[in-house]
């Protein structure tokens, strides 16, 4: 069941287009991504359906409710942790999620989430003295303190370092297996990769494809590459190599060849070289991203 309802969004500041017919649906209980580059339209949309912003046109369904019309109806069943997150130093750890409670009828026990996200300890600690990680921890657990039925994380992780990022995607797995549907943001590829049931691509302002993170690799149909080390004193396996069906191109630098490919090649290739007893080492494949479906569907390189 849709749960979030996006039809032909649209969006102009100044003459220009920042939404130009955004379309997408996402089911109840599903980590749904939107994933761009920085300008992409990404940020708007989503303020759009949190109420935030009004669309020049479209139409949006969150539970049923219109964002704008229904503001108050839909504003206690929503979560939302913005890009721009900001607190007062000076305010207490327990004091920001007992000040966030006291904004819903129905709050989850505040104290309780200190413990789910591992604020415990940092329950008397002021803003200004909490780590990044321990920040974003602080964010989610405020964009959970009235029990919603829908969170919106934005940037979660923008500026963390890889550990607290991969810490911060371990909490965005505890938010879905608790049943919250949940909207991540991201301008990170493996983060949505990591995350997400399924992702919205937004490019200049338009949903350019929407799939399952795997889906959306498995269209970028593109050439792959399969590379190995020769041991010293092989007999050179180009040609071999170069007559397997598949195979658009073989070359060598020093003791490492390169074989590039479309289908299955590397099986075949494997396959040739053992028939032939050539041994090899450092056998490797590079695996299709999400970076190749980007640009495969938009014709140019990822920009962050």
């Amino acid at each position: 069941m849709a749960i979030i309802e996006v039809d032909d969004l649209k969006k102009s500041y100044d003459g220009r287009s920042v939404l130009d017919g955004v379309t997408f649906a996402v089911e109840e209980g599903e980590v749904f991504g939107i994933l761009g580059p920085n300008g992409a339209g990404k940020t708007t949309t989503v303020e759009s359906i949190e109420g935030l912003r009004r669309p020049d046109s479209g139409r949006i369904s969150v539970l049923g409710l219109d964002p704008h019309r229904d503001a108050a109806a839909l504003r206690p069943h929503i979560g939302v942790q913005l890009q721009q997150t900001q607190l007062p130093d000076n305010l207490k750890v327990w004091e920001a999620l007992d000040l966030y409670a006291s904004f819903y009828p129905e709050p989850r026990d505040w104290r309780s989430l200190l413990d789910e996200w591992g604020l415990a300890r940092q329950r008397n600690t002021r803003f200004g003295k909490l780590s990044g990680g321990q920040k974003q921890r602080l964010f989610i657990a405020l964009a959970l303190v009235g029990d919603p039925k829908v969170a919106f994380l934005d940037e979660l992780t923008t500026g963390l370092d890889p550990q607290a990022r991969r810490d911060t995607w371990e909490h965005v797995k505890r938010i879905k297996a608790s049943g919250v549907t949940t909207i991540l943001v991201s301008h990170y590829m493996d983060e949505v990769e990591e995350l997400c049931d399924r992702v919205a691509v937004i490019d200049r302002g338009t949903v350019v494809a929407l799939d399952t993170p795997a889906g959306l690799v498995g269209s970028a149909a593109g050439p792959q590459q399969l590379r190995f080390t020769l041991p010293g004193g092989t007999d050179d396996p180009i040609d071999l190599v170069a007559a397997v069906p598949g195979v658009t191109d073989v070359r060598r630098d020093g003791d490492r060849v390169i074989v590039t490919g479309t289908g299955d090649f590397a099986t075949a290739v494997t396959a040739q070289l053992a028939r032939h007893h050539v041994l090899v080492a450092d056998l490797r494949i590079d695996s299709r991203s999400l970076e190749d479906a980007f640009i495969a569907l938009t014709g140019r390189p990822f920009d962050h």
